[in-house]
């Protein structure tokens, strides 16, 4: 039969590993989980967009010359302003 005693680490590590995943990266960084979620997700978005660029561009060379590239620097001077 299992005591107290005994769940009481069981649960210490469930928590430890589950601010492992969703705590300890976005405080490395100095961010809530949320604000890191955001920006993450704003990043993503931002790619997604210059992903279709990029796309477009492929197909009709003409269109979106430099609109992936500008993208990709934009979001390269955002990532260095955080470091």
């Amino acid at each position: 039969m299992m005591t107290d005693e005994t769940a009481a680490p069981e649960t210490t590590r469930s928590t430890s590993a589950l601010a492992g995943v969703f705590v300890d990266h976005p405080a490395s960084v100095d961010e809530t989980y949320w604000q890191h979620a955001r920006f993450a997700g704003g990043f993503a978005r931002e790619l997604f967009i210059a992903a279709g660029a990029a796309l477009v561009h492929a197909v009709i060379p003409c269109l979106c010359e430099t609109t992936a590239s500008r993208a990709i620097k934009r979001l390269n001077a955002r990532m260095e302003a955080r470091h």
